[in-house]
């Protein structure tokens, strides 16, 4: 098996979860995926896509702290 993590997986750091709570997983995991699927975009429009990997990376950031709160 690969160690080789997506964008996705790299930018939400998937593979840190200390709490080791299922929701944090999933959020995570659905984060990870919507920055995969936008970096297919990076063809049509670079700095958009970036722009929006990013949101994606924050919004996982709060929802994580929410659901760690």
């Amino acid at each position: 098996m690969s160690d080789t993590k997506t964008v996705g997986e790299l930018r939400v750091r998937t593979a840190f979860n200390p709490s080791q709570d299922t929701v944090v997983d999933q959020i995570k995991q659905k984060s990870a995926e919507l920055i995969n699927l936008v970096e297919t975009l990076k063809t049509k429009d670079a700095r958009l896509a970036s722009l929006a990997q990013t949101a994606f990376e924050e919004a996982a950031m709060w929802a994580v702290k929410a659901a760690t709160a």
